[in-house]
């Protein structure tokens, strides 16, 4: 297979899966989730925000390549910030904010849903844990971000009061950082996915990322969408409020 095919396969894994699809994310877009159900989906998003600075630092202890590590350590520069400022985690948290949630509470990881739980805790060690080209290829969802950011700020903006530029940060400069991440990322799997097998390999890795993707908000429909389904010990509304 042709790099240009091996990109192919990979980007219609994401036309199938990626989790823009998902009838949660169009019910959050078109303006037909409520102010609880909203402030669920930031707390439960929280948990995997959370995690990818720790899933980075994890693969970054396994690179012996410093030119790898040069590239990819930004990455955690992006969510976790300098000392003071900046960040994607801070801006999360901005979001919490605007949502009417504490991100004390927000930021202390109560309330998660056990399954968003899971499937957070699953890709960090699948990251940690695999062959290096698998835990590159499983960060090609970013491949996709863009447009479903795009998408985001402008459902936000025009359904729901609590949207505006400060609120929707986050989302802004992913717009500029995800595209830079992926085409280092591309680039390597294009380039390191050499035989039939390996090219199975980074299939199935963006596969597996699409599954968490799609599971943590099988997880928040069931819960917050489906009345009488939020498991114990998950937020319950009310909770955690400003």
């Amino acid at each position: 297979m042709s790099r240009e095919s091996l990109e192919t396969r990979l980007r219609a894994i994401g036309a199938e899966r990626y989790h823009d699809k998902h009838p949660f994310h169009h019910r959050l877009h078109g303006g037909a989730c409520s102010p609880d159900q909203v402030r669920a989906w930031v707390i439960n998003r929280w948990a995997y925000q959370a995690a990818i600075p720790m899933k980075d630092s994890a693969f970054l202890s396994r690179c012996s390549d410093p030119a790898m590590r040069r590239e990819w350590r930004s990455r955690i520069e992006d969510h976790d910030g300098g000392v003071d400022t900046g960040g994607g985690l801070r801006r999360w948290l901005k979001l919490a904010e605007a949502v009417g949630l504490d991100p004390d509470y927000v930021a202390s990881g109560q309330g998660i849903l056990p399954a968003t739980r899971f499937a957070v805790d699953a890709y960090v060690r699948y990251v940690r844990d695999m062959p290096l080209l698998q835990a590159v290829a499983s960060s090609l969802t970013e491949l996709f971000a863009p447009s479903i950011h795009e998408r985001r700020i402008e459902g936000l903006l025009e359904h729901y009061d609590f949207a505006n530029p400060d609120s929707l940060s986050y989302f802004r400069n992913r717009l500029n950082e995800a595209p830079k991440d992926v085409a280092f990322g591309l680039a390597w799997v294009l380039k390191h996915a050499d035989t039939p097998e390996k090219e199975d390999m980074a299939c199935a890795a963006l596969t597996f990322k699409t599954d968490v993707l799609w599971a943590q908000l099988d997880a928040l429909s069931a819960a917050y969408v489906e009345p009488g389904r939020i498991p114990p010990g998950a937020w319950q509304p009310g909770e955690g409020l400003l």
